[in-house]
């Protein structure tokens, strides 16, 4: 995942979502709990507003509550709710039948009068209350007292609520997630489809169906694509200028060697024969090489360097017909059987230059015919050239492409066609099997 943009991408993405959707669970959740609190302490207030509303003095002092609280909670024992009054002067105290036989420990401290103290205590079978407390002055029969009135509710109200809300708010947080994620990722695959659009069209390219990287791209993109196309204008320059120099020194020797010709035969007639064959020989062989060497300058520098892919069944149709006009040719029999269709991802003269070696090679040593058959084997295009000559030897078979080799040496030739038939197979990664024929001849079979 460390070498893909898209996975670290998508990784951080991850990790940010569920990082932000944490604290934003952590702040609802607090946010509940203090709404929740603040209208519990709400509730308690108006609790205690309406016990002091109704508290009342009997002629003999005495405190006493004609209209309780009608909450539920308050009848019930230990309902969670309870309310307590206690009149320190006389000693009095008044409190709800949900503390059964318990009362609120209130604490004895100075608070002032007509305000709500807020605090926690322990309350019924060790629960923890949340209590308020208000001391009020009242005009009691024999003058002012101060009476105080608290309220208490269970805490665990609070914990139930927090934790309930908790489980409620998780499937919507992970919904969340899973469409922030989703989000981000339909996002990545928008925000790089120009750099899919750059491999495509370097694949383009390389299939030899285009030259160059062309559409609009993003301005961020802009330049790298503008230093691709100026590296492609380069190296094709580069690689014409190559081969036209090749070409140049090749030619550039061929005229020297006609000089030579024709010194040796200048010689041969003045009776110097054996001087004049041996420059025949040499400029014969430096010829056969400079030819050679001419032909590999022309031989792209590997499959992605072709000009266009390649037609099977126009090449073959080219190198038979010119070798037909040939004497050799005319004597033959051909029998061309090739499949519709077959689109070669090679150079166009690199497989007429494989093609016209190969067939030179049969038309040489054949005696009468030669069949070529091309057709689909899976989803490779296969060639299968086949002559009734007289073959060769089992280990000329694993020779015969080597450079320089000859397994004839009366019949005229270099050497070096099949083996630039080779130097082609190696550059297209071409698979070439040489094998005799039972009932006389060779058979070359190509899979392209």
């Amino acid at each position: 995942m460390r070498h893909s943009i898209r996975g670290r991408f998508l990784l951080v993405s991850m990790i940010s979502v569920i990082l932000a959707l944490i604290m934003a669970s952590l702040v609802l959740i607090n946010l509940f709990t203090l709404n929740l609190e603040r209208r519990i302490d709400e509730e308690l207030t108006g609790h205690i507003n309406n016990i002091a509303g109704t508290l009342r003095f009997a002629a003999n002092g005495e405190i006493e509550l004609p209209d309780r609280p009608v909450d539920r909670r308050f009848s019930e024992p230990y309902g969670g709710l309870y309310w307590q009054v206690e009149d320190d002067l006389r000693n009095r105290q008044l409190r709800s039948a949900s503390l059964w036989d318990t009362s609120l420990p209130l604490p004895d401290d100075d608070q002032e009068t007509g305000s709500i103290h807020r605090y926690h205590l322990a309350g019924p079978e060790d629960s923890d209350l949340i209590a308020q407390e208000r001391k009020i002055v009242f005009a009691a029969p024999d003058g002012k007292r101060a009476i105080r009135v608290a309220v208490a509710i269970d805490a665990s109200v609070v914990s139930k609520a927090r934790r309930t809300f908790v489980f409620d708010i998780i499937p919507y947080m992970v919904a969340l997630a899973v469409f922030l994620i989703a989000a981000s990722l339909a996002q990545l695959t928008y925000g790089l489809r120009p750099i899919s659009s750059v491999s495509e069209g370097l694949d383009r390219i390389r299939a030899r169906k285009a030259d160059r990287l062309s559409g609009p791209f993003p301005k961020e993109l802009q330049n790298v694509v503008d230093a691709v196309n100026r590296l492609l204008e380069a190296q094709a320059q580069l690689i014409s200028r190559a081969r036209t120099r090749a070409a140049d020194l090749a030619h550039g020797l061929k005229s020297p060697l006609t000089v030579l010709f024709n010194d040796a035969e200048t010689l041969r007639e003045r009776g110097e024969a054996e001087i004049a064959d041996e420059l025949v020989h040499l400029a014969g062989v430096m010829k056969s090489h400079v030819d050679s060497e001419l032909t590999r300058s022309r031989i792209a520098g590997s499959a992605e360097l072709r000009s266009s892919d390649a037609d099977l069944a126009t090449s073959l149709n080219t190198i038979v017909r010119t070798f037909r006009r040939t004497p050799r040719g005319e004597q033959l029999s051909w029998t061309i059987d090739v499949a519709p269709g077959l689109s070669i991802e090679m150079d166009p003269n690199d497989l007429q230059e494989l093609l016209g070696n190969i067939l030179d090679n049969a038309v040489k040593w054949s005696r009468s015919a030669i069949r070529i058959k091309a057709q689909w084997q899976g989803a490779r295009p296969v060639l299968m050239i086949e002559d009734d000559g007289p073959g060769t030897s089992p280990d000329g078979l694993s020779t015969i492409m080597e450079r320089g080799m000859r397994l004839d040496l009366k019949t005229p030739g270099t050497g070096i066609g099949l083996a630039i038939v080779r130097d082609i197979a190696d550059v297209y990664d071409l698979s070439i099997d040489i094998e005799n024929i039972d009932s006389g001849g060779l058979r070359i079979i190509i899979r392209f």
